[in-house]
């Protein structure tokens, strides 16, 4: 078992400065509003060590532990703090709703009703304020304590005109909020902006422009919506940079010296960075008949950044790179990312490497860990290592097929028993490539080809990440498990339903396995006409993915150790079991500390946030890119497949594209809709005409708005879906059901 190095909660207050995880306890538990003067006191500190509290909550904010207001009250980030600090966003027949100004808990924001002693609200949209919250049903409600003064946030919009008035038109299409523009400074109508909040009436919030960011349109300006909406960190602070330059100039330092293996990277052609590489050969050693040796080296990024060093502290902050279509967010400066810590051919690199011998069965036999000196012998895009092996020639060297890429397809093909005989979630689903020309302007959106070498790729990486688990597990070190866990039951009764509506049986009952939802796959069939949406059902059935010191294995790889270990240049998860792995085998400097191994359990939770941070912006950006491209089709019929059915009408995406959009239930017909939940259907009264979830029809395409990513469809004019592709379905059971809060009166047409 890993040592998760968990600290008790303390009983009494003692002298000494206390931990982190002591400070996060005694916020969580106080009934009052903690400041640093009451953390003091509960701890008994004095002199020195007030000085050194002083540092560790400055830490510990910096790290998105801890929050505080301006009146220096400290809060838990991670779930809904007993006392926060809020914004308001929306008054809504009389009654004020706000949000956490600060969210790392899980999923979006919470809502909160506030509160005012009875009387009547003078809080406007974007009103900051201090609140006690307390848990109320299944929600929450805040008790306002005091109004704040407005921060220096920016609003970011693009500008609109309606009659003689402007108005800065929101870029997150879940936002209502529209603030009518007082100043337009040097903005014209359709420029993208920054702007301040100056009035906030509960009917009419207003703004200036403070900055114009230019043509939404324009390339780049996707990317910088998503930049500035989640508060990405886009720029390195100078000491950073300044370190990242110092520390680049390093050598490398006494290591194993494997430049004579012909190790190669294999990346996607537009890789902006290459963390690692692969090599492996059939072994000799006789007691592995049928066996391989495999070497999956990493960039040693851990050698480079040290705890507790600028770079380090700007690398937590930030958790990952976040990457976008026209760039990417690098965790860590250039200098590393793409410099001294990218495996380019070559050139001799640091590297971190796990040495791992498998059986004729694809298991792992035996494994250990190095520092290297490595040279890869080639950068290799997956589509020119594919062509290679499959015979085309002049794409890669055939010195490096040969002595190469032949022997790493050889020892894939028993790594690929082996994957194939513990039967992991196998749910493949597209994966969306916006194509760019040189001046970044939108050339296509497609899928993404998925290729063996891919595959093959994929199947390393998880070989070492095994391997990486396995050893600290071995060691007794502290592991930061990468944690997918079993789904729930209330997800599990959700499936069933819906499967339900299919006539595929799920039983409550089984020990549910991913073989278990890989058979619901193969038993419908490739060409069901409702597959996608049947593998896309059973992805949301799953439970998040996250970072973490507990031992709870990863259900979709059917793995009970799994650690990530081979991007440390993007993930600081890698870093940090990077560090456990040199203090383990007594790799030289760079170990991991004391304090971190203390800190694990909250920095997973920390990066775990990062991440579904980082994965909304990317998504968000390239639905603005499919926009976009498809600005130029409005008004044209577009052939699209229904994803989701709510009571107001349904959510389609555009076939081989992506991008949702929605159809009002209003625009459907003459008729009544009614909401049949269960089926996840809109069902007419009269014609029992139906629209569910993966039916394909074509649709006409009404608006395409890049600044927001939104998209907007109708049926094609003077139908009903009839002669749209495959048009409404009729009820299985030739039933109409009326009535109830959940119709929805369709428009005449014509």
């Amino acid at each position: 078992m890993a040592n998760n190095h968990k600290t008790n909660k303390p009983r009494r207050p003692h002298p000494g400065v206390p931990s982190k995880q002591q400070i996060l306890d005694f916020i969580s538990e106080a009934d009052e509003s903690v400041g640093k003067r009451e953390i003091a006191k509960h701890f008994r500190l004095k002199g020195q060590d007030k000085i050194a509290l002083k540092k560790v909550l400055k830490d510990m904010a910096d790290e998105g532990l801890i929050d505080h207001s301006p009146g220096r009250a400290f809060h838990k980030m991670g779930g809904v703090p007993r006392v926060t600090v809020l914004r308001v966003v929306s008054t809504e027949d009389g009654e004020v709703w706000a949000e956490p100004e600060q969210w790392q808990g899980e999923g979006a924001k919470p809502r909160l009703r506030v509160i005012e002693r009875g009387r009547r609200s003078a809080l406007g949209v974007n009103d900051r304020l201090l609140a006690r919250t307390e848990e109320r049903g299944k929600g929450h409600v805040a008790h306002v304590m005091k109004k704040l003064a407005c921060s220096a946030e920016m609003l970011m919009g693009v500008v609109r005109k309606e009659g003689s008035r402007f108005f800065l038109a929101p870029i997150d299409k879940k936002q209502r909020t529209v603030f009518a523009l007082t100043d337009l400074g040097e903005a014209e109508v359709g420029d993208l902006v920054l702007a301040e909040p100056v009035g906030k009436g509960r009917r009419n919030p207003t703004a200036k422009v403070d900055a114009v960011l230019g043509d939404p349109f324009a390339p780049k300006a996707f990317s910088l919506i998503a930049i500035h909406k989640y508060g990405i960190r886009n720029r390195f602070p100078d000491e950073v940079v300044a370190e990242a330059e110092k520390v680049a100039k390093w050598d490398l330092g006494e290591r194993e010296d494997l430049t004579h293996l012909p190790i190669v990277a294999i990346d996607p052609v537009d890789a902006r960075d290459h963390d690692d590489a692969i090599w492996a050969e059939p072994d000799d050693a006789k007691d592995n008949p049928g066996g391989y040796k495999a070497v999956v080296a990493i960039a040693d990024v851990s050698y480079y950044v040290r705890p507790g060093s600028e770079l380090d502290r700007e690398a937590l902050k930030r958790g990952n790179s976040v990457y976008f279509p026209d760039r990417v967010v690098p965790m860590l400066p250039e200098e590393l990312s793409a410099g001294i810590c990218s495996l380019k051919e070559g050139v001799d690199r640091a590297a971190m490497v796990a040495h791992i011998r498998v059986d004729s069965g694809g298991n792992i036999k035996d494994f250990r860990f190095s520092r290297a000196k490595v040279r890869i012998a080639a950068n290799i895009a997956y589509e020119d290592a594919q062509a290679a092996i499959d015979g085309e020639k002049d794409r890669v060297d055939p010195g490096i097929v040969k002595g190469s890429l032949e022997p790493l397809w050889q020892c894939w093909k028993v790594l690929l028993q082996a994957r194939e005989a513990r039967e992991p979630l196998d749910l493949d689903l597209p994966e969306r490539r916006v194509q760019l020309d040189e001046k970044g302007r939108i050339m296509s959106v497609a899928p993404r080809e998925r290729l063996d070498a891919h595959r093959l790729v994929e199947d390393y990486m998880i070989l070492a990440n095994v391997a990486a688990a396995k050893a600290l597990e071995k060691k007794k070190r502290p592991v930061m498990y990468r944690i997918h866990e079993t789904p729930g039951r209330e997800k599990l009764v959700t499936l069933k339903d819906y499967l339900a509506t299919f006539e595929i049986p799920f039983a409550l009952g089984q020990v549910v396995l991913p073989k278990t939802f890989n058979a619901i796959l193969e038993k419908i069939g490739p060409d069901h006409d409702n597959r996608i949406e049947i593998t896309e059902q059973i992805l949301r059935s799953q439970m998040q993915a996250r970072y973490g010191p507990e031992p709870l294995g990863h259900f979709g790889l059917a793995l009970g150790s799994y650690a990530h270990f081979t991007s440390p240049i993007r993930r600081y998860a890698d870093l940090l079991v990077h560090r456990s792995l040199v203090d383990a085998y007594g790799l030289g400097k760079g170990g991991i500390s004391a304090k971190e191994a203390e800190d694990f359990a909250r920095v997973g939770e920390l990066i775990s946030a990062l991440e579904r941070r980082a994965m909304e912006a990317e998504r968000e950006t390239v639905d603005r890119y499919v926009a976009a491209y498809l600005a130029d089709h409005v008004g044209q019929l577009v052939e699209a497949r229904i994803t989701g059915v709510q009571p107001f009408g349904f959510f389609a995406t555009v076939q081989d594209l992506g991008g949702d959009g929605l159809v009002l239930a209003k625009t459907l017909g003459r008729e009544y809709f009614h909401y049949d939940e269960k089926r996840q259907a809109l069902v007419g009264e009269q014609s029992r005409d139906e629209y569910r979830a993966g039916q394909k029809l074509k649709l006409k395409l009404v608006e395409a708005d890049p600044a927001s990513g939104a998209l907007r469809f109708e049926l094609p004019e003077g139908s009903y879906g009839g002669d749209a592709g495959d048009g409404p379905r009729r009820r299985r059971d030739g039933r109409g059901r009326g009535g109830g809060k959940n119709r929805q009166k369709g428009r005449k047409r014509g």
